[in-house]
C-alpha cells in the first residue's frame, strides 16, 4: 500500500462510466417494470453506493476513505444503458477507484437482475471520465524561475557546533521545484541581523520567496517571529495556521511553534521550524499551493 502519510487532505472528486449493451426487448421490460427480479435501477444505485464505500475491501491497494458523496445515474437508450457514478471525499488520495468500482458493480447488478430475460447482455466497458483534487491540480508554471533565499537561523549551527540539515532539505526541495536559489545563508539568532537580511532580500534583491528555518520556538534566543513581524507589511495567517494544523496531527509539539508568514513588497517570507522533520512537514503543506500566491501578488488574481 502506498504511503500517503505526508499528503494533505483536499477535496477529491471522480466520475466514472460503465456501458451495458442489452436488447431492445429487455429495455422495454425494464421500462414496464416487468423484469422478474424487479426494477434493476434502484437496486443498482444502492449497489453502486455500497461498492464505493467498500472499495478498499475489494481492491487490495486502495486506502479506506471517508466517502462524503456518491451519486449514480442511468441513461437508457434503445440498446445501451450508460451508468455514470460520481464520488467525492476530502482526503489524501483520489477516489477514481471508488468511482470505477461503483460503476462496474452497478453494471453487474443490472446484468444479474436481467440475465434471466437477456442472455446476450454485454458490459462494453468501464472508464474514468474525470478526476480532480490532487496536488497536480494546484501546480503553477512560471516563465522565469522564482528566486528564493534560504535563511538558516541557529546559534549552534552558525558557530559550527551543529550541522545544518534543515536548510539543506529546503534547498533540495526548492531545486526540485525548479526554483533558483539566490542565496543560502546561516545566521545566529540575532534579531537585528535577521531583520537586516530579510529587508535586503525584499527591498534590494527583490526576491520572490524567503524561507527561514529555526528560531520559531519559545527559547530565550528564539526571535525569528519577532524579526519577521517587524519586517513584513501584511501577514499570511492562513499559511502558518495550515503549517501548525498539519504538524499538530503528527506531533503534539507543533503547537509550540511561533512561526510567522507575510509579505514585504512583492516578497513572501515564511518561517519554518528548525527541526528536519518539522521542515519536511512544512514543505509538504506549502507546495505546490503556495505557488498560487505569486500570481495573486503580481496582480493576476485567482
Amino acid at each position: 500500500m502506498r504511503d500517503v502519510t505526508n499528503k494533505i487532505k483536499t477535496l477529491r472528486t471522480a466520475i466514472a462510466k460503465a456501458t451495458l449493451k442489452v436488447s431492445p426487448a429487455t429495455i422495454q421490460l425494464m421500462q414496464e417494470n416487468k423484469i422478474p427480479k424487479g426494477d434493476p435501477f434502484p437496486v443498482a444505485k444502492v449497489a453502486a453506493i455500497q461498492a464505493a464505500k467498500n472499495t478498499s475491501q475489494i481492491i487490495p491497494y486502495c486506502h479506506p476513505l471517508p466517502i462524503d458523496f456518491v451519486d449514480c445515474r442511468f441513461d437508457v437508450g434503445n440498446e445501451l444503458i450508460e451508468i455514470t457514478v460520481e464520488v467525492k471525499a476530502v482526503y489524501k488520495t483520489g477516489v477514481e477507484m471508488e468511482a470505477l468500482t461503483a460503476a462496474a458493480v452497478a453494471a453487474l447488478t443490472i446484468y444479474d437482475m436481467a440475465k434471466q430475460v437477456d442472455e446476450s447482455m454485454e458490459i462494453l466497458g468501464v472508464q474514468l471520465i474525470r478526476k480532480k483534487g490532487g496536488k497536480s491540480d494546484f501546480k503553477e508554471t512560471f516563465e522565469q524561475p522564482l528566486r528564493v533565499a534560504v535563511l538558516v537561523l541557529s546559534d549552534s549551527i552558525a558557530a559550527g557546533k551543529n550541522e545544518d540539515l534543515s536548510g539543506k532539505l529546503i534547498e533540495e526541495k526548492l531545486k526540485l521545484l525548479g526554483m533558483e536559489i539566490a542565496e543560502y545563508k546561516i545566521l545566529p539568532d540575532d534579531l537585528e541581523e535577521i531583520k537586516k537580511n530579510l529587508i535586503r532580500y525584499a527591498d534590494e534583491n527583490t526576491l520572490d520567496l524567503v524561507l527561514t528555518t529555526g528560531g520559531t520556538g519559545i527559547g530565550p534566543r528564539d526571535v525569528t517571529p519577532e524579526a519577521t513581524l517587524q519586517v513584513i507589511e501584511r501577514e499570511l495567517e492562513g499559511v502558518v495556521e495550515s503549517l501548525r494544523q498539519y504538524g499538530q496531527e503528527r506531533t503534539p509539539f507543533s503547537m509550540l511553534s511561533r512561526g510567522k508568514a507575510g509579505i514585504r513588497g512583492k516578497t513572501i517570507i515564511v518561517n519554518l521550524p528548525g527541526s528536519q522533520q518539522g521542515v519536511s512537514d512544512a514543505l509538504d503543506v506549502l507546495f505546490p499551493s503556495l505557488l498560487h500566491a505569486f500570481k495573486m501578488l503580481w496582480g493576476g488574481g485567482h
